[in-house]
């Protein structure tokens, strides 16, 4: 079951990408002074992830104080570099979940039946404290809801 609000998330590792290089970096590290939030959706340059983190731009989701916005996708580090190249705001970061296991444990893996032998997160976002306790989580039930905006952004003003 993914997370919900007040349990804590695992302190996953993954390479963290920003535009031009990528490392491996815990997400205990990845996370500002009040915490963060995670945004996953399956592939980088997916319609729906394009469409999602241009409406992060204009919502002003790159100016949340001590709050940084990482997403996750299984792309790889190239990719990821490549997106937020594209996106043109070097304040979002990607954590690339090239083997799933980031996925993995937030349980939000499931096999794509359409894709052969590929398997992608629900999309999902989940506001976090600076100690990786959930405050505000959705996971959507489908593969092509919008993210509730405005309770991410009130779960963010909360931190």
């Amino acid at each position: 079951m993914p997370p919900t609000a007040g349990e804590t998330v695992a302190d996953f590792e993954a390479l963290l990408c920003d535009g031009e290089t990528f490392r491996s970096t815990p997400l205990s590290e990845a996370l500002g002074a009040r915490g963060g939030v995670v945004v996953c959706t399956g592939f980088a340059f997916s319609a729906i992830a394009q469409n999602w983190w241009k409406q992060f731009v204009r919502a002003g989701w790159d100016e949340f104080e001590d709050v940084p916005v990482l997403g996750v996708s299984r792309d790889g580090p190239y990719a990821q570099n490549e997106f937020l190249n594209w996106l043109d705001h070097p304040e979002f970061r990607f954590f690339a979940d090239v083997d799933g296991e980031v996925s993995e444990s937030l349980d939000l893996l499931a096999e794509r039946s359409h894709m052969a032998n590929v398997s992608t997160p629900w999309r999902s976002a989940f506001v976090l404290d600076a100690d990786r306790e959930v405050q505000y989580a959705f996971v959507a039930d489908d593969w092509i809801s919008p993210l509730p905006r405005e309770e991410i952004e009130a779960a963010v003003a909360d931190l």
